[in-house]
């Protein structure tokens, strides 16, 4: 039993239970392993990121939650620096609330840290930018121990080639052809701050791109796309047609899920 169980003897639904009058606004930066989850948002009959940290949390508090998350990763997609928000009673002690969550969650889901924020303050709406990384394993043989968070690319990449065409998506564009159709009326115009791929030794490649937003799937199907430029499937220069072209089918195919990691929210 936890320091925030209720007494087994005592029945409580924490989900029925209203929000206190007089609350604070928590913020977490929680890290989770995506492989058993069917993504972050909350589903009905599903196990989700949200899900089982609202849970967690409703158990703690005893009252109804709300999260808010700085991003919501698709399923088999990790994170270590996802951002969450919620109000709660103002007398909870963070340490201890921390301690519970990490207790009956870790270590698929761990709280890195918990801090009190403004009330205006949104997970979402509130974030500057957003950096994910995408790893890549590029060897003849797999690697086991990375089999859950690393793509596995058996022919070699060209570094230079992804590098060169990877400068392209800096600034300002619409990614379009990058992004899965998103509700009518959104728009798929993002800013891109950073763009690069990092050759950390041993065939283990790693993209990083920073952006103030992102569109649905837009990194996978931007890195699936550059595996192909590596490959010499494509030129460097063709990147920018596609980019221009708005057209999600000259795009290449979205790389497998479980390479992604939201790494940093900024704010």
């Amino acid at each position: 039993m936890t320091l925030f169980e209720p007494d087994p003897n005592v029945e409580v639904s924490a989900t029925t239970r209203a929000v206190p009058d007089v609350t604070t606004r928590y913020k977490l930066v929680v890290a989770y392993d995506g492989t058993a989850f069917r993504g972050f948002a909350r589903q009905d009959r599903q196990r989700t990121v949200a899900g089982v940290l609202t849970e967690s949390l409703e158990t703690i508090t005893q009252h109804s939650i709300e999260l808010v998350c700085a991003g919501r990763t698709d399923a088999g997609v990790h994170a270590w620096g996802q951002v969450v928000s919620f109000d709660a009673a103002r007398d909870l002690d963070s340490r201890k609330v921390m301690n519970s969550l990490n207790s009956m969650l870790a270590p698929e889901v761990v709280v890195r840290c918990i801090d009190l924020a403004d009330d205006d303050f949104s997970a979402r709406f509130s974030a500057q930018w957003r950096m994910y990384r995408y790893t890549i394993v590029n060897r003849a043989v797999a690697d086991p121990f990375r089999a859950n968070t690393a793509w596995w690319v058996e022919r070699p990449l060209d570094i230079r080639a992804l590098r060169t065409a990877a400068d392209i998506f800096l600034g300002e564009h619409d990614f379009a052809s990058f992004c899965r159709k998103g509700p009518e009326g959104s728009t798929t115009i993002r800013r891109i701050l950073e763009s690069r791929w990092v050759d950390e030794g041993d065939g283990i490649l790693r993209y990083e791109i920073q952006g103030t937003a992102f569109c649905w799937q837009m990194v996978r199907s931007i890195v699936g796309t550059l595996v192909e430029v590596g490959h010499g499937k494509r030129r460097p220069g063709d990147i920018l047609s596609v980019l221009r072209a708005g057209d999600r089918k000259l795009a290449g195919q979205l790389a497998p899920p479980h390479g992604l990691c939201l790494w940093e929210v900024g704010y």
